[in-house]
This record gives structure tokens, sequence and C-alpha cells, in this order.
């Protein structure tokens, strides 16, 4: 596979991104969600899939909670996962 993935994509952005609040991933990513508890949803894939992930701004670090399909992803709580 010569292309990158979606999610080696994401990857790749978020490591480099310098991100202090919420809104400045959704200036990044317009399809992002943003939830309670410093969650944030991610479409991976053309929305093909979910990616969660909780993150410390001051740390500058993202935990990730959840990776799954939409199907999957309708079947949790993104808040407490």
């Amino acid at each position: 596979m010569d292309s990158k993935s979606s999610l080696e994509v994401w990857h790749g952005e978020t490591l480099r991104a310098t991100w202090k609040t919420p809104q400045k991933i959704k200036e990044q990513f317009r399809s992002a969600s943003i939830l309670k508890n410093n969650r944030v949803v991610f479409n991976i894939s053309g929305n093909k899939y979910r990616l969660i992930v909780s993150i410390d701004y001051g740390r500058q670090a993202c935990f990730i909670r959840f990776i799954g399909t939409h199907k999957q992803y309708d079947e949790i709580n993104a808040e407490v996962v």
C-alpha cells in the first residue's frame, strides 16, 4: 500500500498540532465533534470509522479512547468510553 491510511494522516497531523482549545481543533478538522470532558470525535475514512480521543490541552497530549466503525460507535457512550 503506497498511500497513507486516513488514521496515519490524522496521527501525523496530530503530532504536529498545538491545539490549545477545542476551537483550534475545529479549525483544522471541521467535521470533528467536540464533546464534554475534553473529548473529541473524529470521522476517519469518509466517516466509515470514528475515533474518540481525550485531550489534555495543557500537556498537548491525545489519548485514544475508541476506534471503530460507525455502527460500533452508535453502541457506545462516547463521553465515558
